[in-house]
């Protein structure tokens, strides 16, 4: 499974499966990391939290930087083994209980044909904008699955390196935030034309995003024909919508997405910022609900159905501190959370890029360290 090598791009090594490194604590866990984190997705009890962390593939690992310097990150993305080995980074080095598919959210736009690339400031760029009921016709919601078979052969991959020891997670952009990358580009300080478009001309916006939850649960079902155990919606942008207006923009067109999964694997919703509609994101469906870090996670669980298992939520800012601080952030979290089934440990978003390897070792050691109903474990000093 070699990609030749060029004169500046060597052959990469084959693909190693991601036990091979931590094989020797496999007898010390009650359950595998696997059976772990779907059993708190379905809130059932568990020896410990299930811990992983959104963008722990790449960013903060040196693996990654060494591989970013041979290949740019659209060639990490859309080259099956290359994405493989930076999915399988953060498992040999951490011994995470899932793993998430190296990939972007903007797969999507580009198999729908409006096509993307980063440019030179790092920020992204679009092939054409979403700006009138033209072009959003020049989408081409057909050929998606067709153009993100380089997924499915990632994922057939990384699930053989696995095993039965880690769970593997797909995911994918939500409809409403797809759509704001799409009608504006990225690198944007505060999206409005979307919004625009819900209230200006609710009939284009209902196509558009009627469109992007095709193409976004379409892709959901591929990844789970390839093996993922359970899916993650990323619903970034839907804390810029109001209370009134989240469940014509966001809300219901997540529904639909959960129930195009049908119960298939579990789903985990994250919408940041969407701290005044829980309600709507209770009724979505998701089995998980991913929480950002700035609202009281122990308080919240208590308010929310029992039967909904929550996700989160360590500020990503403490990743930049200190171990000591790490841990005690960390062990707070899990105070809080002793007793409430369905609890897996993970950032409020993503890994900085300036995140410390020492602190992330914090983190996992701490979280791995939490016996259920026992006593707080020390910090790591």
């Amino acid at each position: 499974m070699n990609i030749a090598a060029t004169p500046d791009k060597p052959a990469l090594p084959e693909v190693e499966p991601a036990t091979a490194a931590l094989a020797e604590t496999e007898s010390s866990h009650e359950l595998t990391n696997r059976e772990r984190f779907l059993r708190a997705c379905k809130c059932r009890e568990v020896d410990r939290p299930p811990v992983w962390l959104m963008r722990q593939a790449g960013r903060a690992l040196p693996e990654y930087r060494a591989l970013k310097e041979r290949y740019s990150f659209l060639e990490l993305v859309q080259t099956p083994e290359l994405a493989t080995e930076v999915t399988l980074q953060p498992i040999r080095r951490f011994d995470f209980d899932a793993a998430i598919l190296f990939s972007d959210i903007l797969v999507v736009a580009e198999a729908l044909g409006q096509r993307y690339r980063f440019s030179d400031g790092g920020g992204i760029s679009m092939e054409f904008l979403l700006e009138t009921r033209d072009d959003v016709g020049r989408l081409q919601p057909n050929a998606v699955t067709e153009r993100l078979q380089y997924v499915s052969r990632a994922l057939k991959l990384i699930r053989a390196a696995l095993g039965k020891r880690t769970a593997l997670l797909g995911f994918a952009g939500s409809p409403w935030t797809l759509a704001n990358y799409m009608i504006e580009g990225g690198g944007v300080r505060e999206y409005t034309k979307a919004k625009a478009l819900l209230y200006d001309d609710r009939a284009l916006f209902d196509r558009l995003l009627g469109t992007l939850t095709r193409a976004v649960s379409e892709f959901l079902q591929l990844q789970i024909e390839a093996g993922v155990e359970a899916v993650q919606v990323f619903d970034s942008l839907g804390g810029s919508l109001s209370e009134g207006s989240f469940g014509a923009g966001s809300g219901q067109w997540l529904k639909r997405v959960v129930e195009a999964v049908g119960g298939r694997v579990p789903v985990i919703v994250f919408s940041r910022g969407a701290h005044g509609n829980w309600p709507d994101l209770v009724d979505t469906g998701a089995a998980v609900l991913g929480i950002d870090w700035n609202i009281n996670l122990a308080k919240l669980s208590r308010a929310l159905p029992k039967h909904v298992a929550v996700q989160g939520n360590l500020d990503p800012f403490v990743l930049k501190t200190t171990p000591q601080v790490v841990a005690a952030e960390t062990n707070r979290l899990l105070r809080g959370m002793r007793g409430r089934p369905g609890h897996i440990f993970n950032l409020g978003h993503g890994v900085p890029p300036e995140a410390k390897i020492e602190n992330l070792e914090a983190l996992v050691r701490t979280v791995h360290a939490w016996p259920r109903g026992a006593a707080e474990p020390e910090a790591i000093s």
